[in-house]
């Protein structure tokens, strides 16, 4: 396998918003990783697979208290929580990050194609990198490791930034304790994987889809001026509706 020349794209979306992707994973487990810059201190929203350091790349970034933020604790979203002091996830899966048991392999089975399969992507990799950080890397070593969360959150808590305060919301149903950043002052809203503009998995072990519709109803009342989900391209609120409205239909 080739050794990647680097292993993060990024993209500046605004003035304070900037977008890192693993480009070399599989598209299905490539999570949007957000650095959102405030004055006095800066948000991390998700940190990828941790296949490489995440906490190296963005050092431009650790000049203020960082806070990174697990919208959920599936290993696309938490590979490099552990490298960073300030922890935050919600109540709901607060004692399923240490220890962690819920990595998925880099070398893809039979089981996983079958799945995503079903549900609507195509898993056509043996492995889910395309490339290895340096030569001497292991596939088939990946772990995610245990990271304790410094703080629990829950519905209505706040990440205060000085100028950016972004306010807690509970979105459940594709796990238990995915959660929401909304600033209304801006209309901003990241999603995690609650929504996002791509098939959605609803069928995890964790997931239930009852609190997923209720979930997407409550999407469907917040005046967003944009939403940036977990995975694929951002979009706004008329596209936020038609994908809410989307799946509670294919689900009603």
């Amino acid at each position: 396998m080739r050794i990647a020349d680097k292993w993060f794209e990024r993209h500046t979306i605004d003035d304070s918003i900037t977008l890192l992707i693993e480009s070399h994973m599989h598209p299905i487990f490539r999570c949007n990783i957000w650095v959102v810059e405030g004055r006095d201190g800066n948000m991390l929203v998700d940190s990828g697979m941790g296949v490489v350091s995440l906490r190296d790349e963005i050092q431009d970034f650790m000049d203020k208290p960082l806070t990174a933020v697990a919208t959920h604790y599936h290993s696309d979203h938490v590979g490099s929580f552990h490298e960073f002091e300030e922890r935050v996830i919600h109540r709901a899966e607060s004692d399923l990050m240490s220890p962690y048991d819920f990595s998925v392999p880099l070398r893809v089975s039979d089981k996983y194609r079958d799945y995503f399969a079903g549900s609507g992507y195509t898993l056509d990799w043996d492995v889910l990198i395309d490339a290895v950080p340096h030569h001497w890397y292991d596939v088939d070593s990946y772990v995610v490791p245990g990271a304790e969360p410094t703080r629990i959150v829950d519905e209505g808590d706040r990440i205060d930034l000085g100028d950016r305060n972004f306010e807690v919301i509970h979105l459940p149903g594709h796990s238990p304790g995915n959660l929401g950043l909304w600033e209304e002052s801006t209309g901003v809203l990241f999603t995690g994987d609650s929504i996002y503009d791509g098939p959605l998995l609803d069928d995890l072990d964790d997931s239930n889809v009852t609190d997923y519709i209720a979930t997407m109803e409550r999407l469907k009342t917040i005046p967003v001026s944009v939403v940036h989900g977990g995975h694929d391209p951002s979009f706004g609120r008329e596209r936020l509706v038609e994908l809410a409205d989307a799946y509670i239909t294919s689900r009603s």
